[in-house]
């Protein structure tokens, strides 16, 4: 771990401690630290990806039906950046729609794979209609720059479909306090790779991102996918943060490690938290 990451973990610790969390409570927490990757566009490290610019995809690739917000260099990120079992190289294209009604996906571009730029803006938003001028006009664009960094869980609770965000961490009587001290500390990225990302709404994304793929399964909306509910088998693969005059949206890619493992990048599931 650089020794960034070991001064943010030493703050959060004394924090905790400064609050009467127990010694043992705190150090059960600071096991659950992952390594991520904070994505700015004013950071002095290396250019890893950009914001929106041209979408360069495969002939015989389906046109995307949503604006790209973000492309990642993978062979620009070190391998140790994140504990995600991310492709070497190759790129990968974050497309999504920041809205209350948001959705989006995920594509995979092999190294060396023959592409062709395709049109700017998908056929279902225009950017002259009026309804959808704003995701044209306000979506961020330019180079993004990495910073190494670590990530704890920015909520105390996990979702059970009885009772949505309402369980405890299990083994952490003091989880929502200790999350409540990272939301003190955390320095908010335009992009997150890797990592627990933020709060959907008060929830764990990931959880909510689980709960939404195999309820969509049940319904007969995921054919011939296996698809767990055990938010244990799935992971946070980014998230994006939007800002626009009065509002914002954070949009949050996961997916199972299994489907990471095996470059099933549509097989990602896509939320989104709209913030008017």
């Amino acid at each position: 771990m650089n020794p960034r990451n070991v001064k943010i973990l030493d703050q959060i610790r004394a924090e905790a401690l400064e609050r009467s969390i127990p010694v043992a409570d705190v150090e059960r927490w600071m096991e659950l630290a992952r390594p991520c990757a904070l994505l700015t566009e004013d950071g002095d490290g290396p250019v890893v990806g950009r914001f929106g610019g041209p979408t360069m995809l495969p002939a015989d690739a389906e046109a995307p039906r949503f604006p790209l917000l973000v492309t990642i260099d993978c062979a620009a990120l070190p391998a140790d950046v994140t504990d995600l079992p991310l492709p070497s190289d190759g790129r990968l294209l974050f497309f999504g729609y920041p809205e209350s009604n948001g959705m989006g996906e995920v594509r995979y571009v092999p190294a060396g794979a023959a592409v062709v730029e395709r049109e700017r803006h998908p056929s279902f938003f225009p950017p002259d209609d009026e309804e959808f001028a704003w995701v044209h006009r306000d979506l961020p664009y330019g180079e993004l720059h990495l910073t190494a960094d670590v990530s704890l869980p920015f909520v105390g609770t996990v979702e059970l479909s009885e009772s949505p965000w309402s369980a405890p961490l299990p083994g952490h009587p003091h989880a929502e306090e200790l999350a409540r001290v990272w939301e003190d500390q955390w320095s908010r990225a335009p992009l997150l790779v890797g990592g627990y990302g933020t709060d959907y709404n008060g929830g764990d994304a990931v959880a909510v991102a689980a709960t939404a793929a195999s309820e969509a399964e049940r319904g007969g909306y995921r054919p011939g996918r296996a698809i767990s509910s055990n938010v244990d088998h799935w992971v946070l693969l980014a998230q994006c943060n939007v800002s626009r005059p009065g509002a914002g949206a954070a949009v949050f890619w996961a997916i199972q490690r299994d489907d990471l493992i095996a470059r099933r990048f549509d097989h990602a599931e896509v939320v989104v938290d709209w913030n008017p």
